[in-house]
Order: C-alpha cells, then sequence, then structure tokens
C-alpha cells in the first residue's frame, strides 16, 4: 500500500500521542480516518488539529467513544464505521491505544494490573477480532499494532516493577509475528506489523493515572498521593520531610518530562510508522534508542535486566525519564 489516498483507516486510541499524529498525517495524505479513545475532548482536539491542518476535500474523519478492553464497545465503534463512512471494509487498522500502570505483581491491585493487561494487549486482540471481516472485505489491508520496546526488554529500570505493560507488549509482539504467517496462508492481501518505539513524547503518563482512576482530574487522590510515596521509598528514595504537595509536583514534572524531553517527538515516531506500512516491513522499530536497545538485549541478554545494563544502556541514548 504505497498510498493512503481514498483508503480508510481506524485507529484506537485516537485522543492524543501517536494515535493523534497518525490521524493528522493520515487524513494530510487524503485517507479517511475513523478513531476511538475513551475521552471525547481529547479526540475534539484532534479534528482541530486536522482541520487546522486543512482536512482535503472529500475526506471524512469522526471520532467514537469506546474502550479497546470491552469488546461490546467496539463493536459499537465498528458498526457506527460501517454507517457514518457508508463502507463494509476498511483497509487500515492501527491498534495503538495503551496504559501504563499495575506494575508489580506483589504490591499493586490486580485491578490495576488486569486494567493495563486488557487495554494493552486485549485491546490489540479485540480490535483485530472485530475488524478482521472488514479488512479482507477490502482489496489490500494493513494490521498495524503497537507493541514497544518492552515487548523485548521487561523493564523500566531495575528500580521499578512494570510487569503487566511489558507481559501485553511481549504478547502483542508474539501475536503480530504470528499473524504474518496466519495472513499469508489465509488472506494474503492482509499485512500486519508490530510496531516497537523506544521513548516517545506522548501523553501516557498522565492518561494511563487518569484511565486507571476514571478520573480527569490532573491531581492526585489521597490514596494515590499514599501508594506513590510507597512505591518511590520502595525504590529508594528519602521521603521523609517530603509533603504531599511536592510529590504531586514530582508527578508532574515526571509526566510533563516523559512528554517534552523524549528523543523523538509522537509526530516523528507517526512518520516512521507510515514509512513502514509504505515499505510493507512487518517490523518497525521506532526511535534511534529502540534500534539500539534491541541490539544491545540480543547481543548480550543474559546481562539485559542487571542495574549495570540499563545505567549503561540510558548513559548512551541520553534517555532523561523522571519522576512519580
Amino acid at each position: 500500500m504505497k498510498d493512503f489516498t481514498g483508503r480508510i483507516a481506524v485507529i484506537t486510541g485516537g485522543g492524543t500521542g501517536m494515535g493523534r499524529e497518525l490521524a493528522r498525517q493520515l487524513v494530510a495524505q487524503g485517507c479517511h480516518v475513523a478513531m476511538c479513545d475513551v475521552s471525547a475532548g481529547n479526540m475534539a482536539q484532534t479534528i482541530s488539529l486536522c482541520q487546522g491542518d486543512r482536512v482535503p476535500q472529500g475526506v471524512r474523519i469522526t471520532a467514537h467513544v469506546a474502550d479497546v478492553s470491552d469488546e461490546a464497545a467496539l463493536q459499537r465503534f465498528r458498526d457506527e464505521i460501517k454507517d457514518q463512512h457508508q463502507t463494509d471494509h476498511i483497509h487500515l487498522l492501527f491498534n495503538n491505544a495503551g496504559i501504563a500502570g499495575g506494575g508489580s505483581m506483589v504490591t499493586d491491585s490486580r485491578a490495576a494490573w488486569e486494567r493495563t493487561f486488557n487495554v494493552c494487549w486485549g485491546g490489540v486482540y479485540l480490535g483485530v477480532r472485530t475488524f478482521l471481516d472488514m479488512l479482507i472485505a477490502a482489496p489490500e489491508a494493513h494490521i498495524v499494532n503497537t507493541s514497544s520496546v518492552n515487548g523485548f526488554w521487561a523493564t523500566i529500570g531495575p528500580n521499578t516493577s512494570h510487569t503487566s505493560y511489558a507481559a501485553a507488549k511481549f504478547a502483542v509482539k508474539g501475536f503480530t509475528e504470528a499473524l504474518v504467517t496466519d495472513l499469508r496462508l489465509t488472506a494474503p492481501h492482509v499485512k500486519a506489523s508490530v510496531v516497537m518505539p523506544g521513548h516517545i513524547g506522548t501523553a501516557i503518563v498522565a492518561n494511563s493515572r487518569k484511565v486507571q482512576g476514571n478520573t480527569e482530574s490532573d491531581d492526585l487522590t489521597p490514596e494515590e498521593l499514599a501508594a506513590t510515596r510507597h512505591r518511590m521509598v520502595a525504590a529508594g528514595m528519602d521521603l521523609s520531610d517530603v509533603s504531599d504537595a511536592a510529590i504531586q509536583a514530582m508527578v508532574s514534572e515526571g509526566a510533563r518530562r516523559f512528554e517534552q524531553d523524549a528523543p523523538m517527538t509522537a509526530a516523528a515516531a507517526a512518520t516512521v510508522i507510515l514509512d513502514g506500512v509504505k515499505a510493507e516491513t512487518w517490523r518497525i522499530l521506532v526511535g534511534d534508542d529502540a534500534r539500539l536497545l534491541d541490539e544491545w538485549v540480543r547481543k548480550d541478554p543474559e546481562q539485559a535486566y542487571e542495574p549495570a545494563f540499563y545505567e549503561a544502556f540510558v548513559k548512551a541514548v541520553g534517555w532523561k525519564l523522571g519522576g512519580g
């Protein structure tokens, strides 16, 4: 698929980050877009940005509120697309939605753990299940599933538990790799790619807390403050003289830094992804840090989870991960 003009793309998590930038770039290239997100307000901002970029004549962009971990919600999303886009097929499916949280099997709640897993893995699985018939109905189609460097390296550092997100992203990677053969045998006109970004500047840190807590507020609840304090102490920080307000400020600053100090913007990442789709690359590493980390883990897998490995890698790529 060398040209997106006149195609129909479905994007999950289109309200912010890479999903938003995929929508903007696809619309600019003449592609119709149907996106879903749990935040109608964020999707409205995405549409406003697309309009500011000047939507080509005749191109449709629609927004649909849906939780990707809820199969019934995705099915409603699919049926709304059929109605609003007047189509029985789609050409592109970007299973992009994701959140963090529930990092520890020991200290985090089962609800938080499963919420992350059900969005990051379940959303991809259910997305493919829900839209597969519409993809097969197209003359050519492409499934693009977002994993992560955490799909081949299950950590964000030696002092932070990260089991749910990593398990989900490993599942996405394995599932998509298996789809390459499955689709070649059963629906060869449908391709599949797995996307593995490094540190991309998105609002996932702030958004994940809101999704996990079912809130739109930027302020931590007393329960969240207590849990954050406990997590920081467990990571070796001395917070004996640190106020709750200071912890709130550290969390906010960490979210800001994750988005604004990243080595690659969401817009640049979206361009890499779309170029990979056009080239029919099944394995799309996004960012110099992703490519380098892939090399390091393959070269010395036994050391991949040792503190020295993490410290050397962060220094080599200049990661500035901070806060909460």
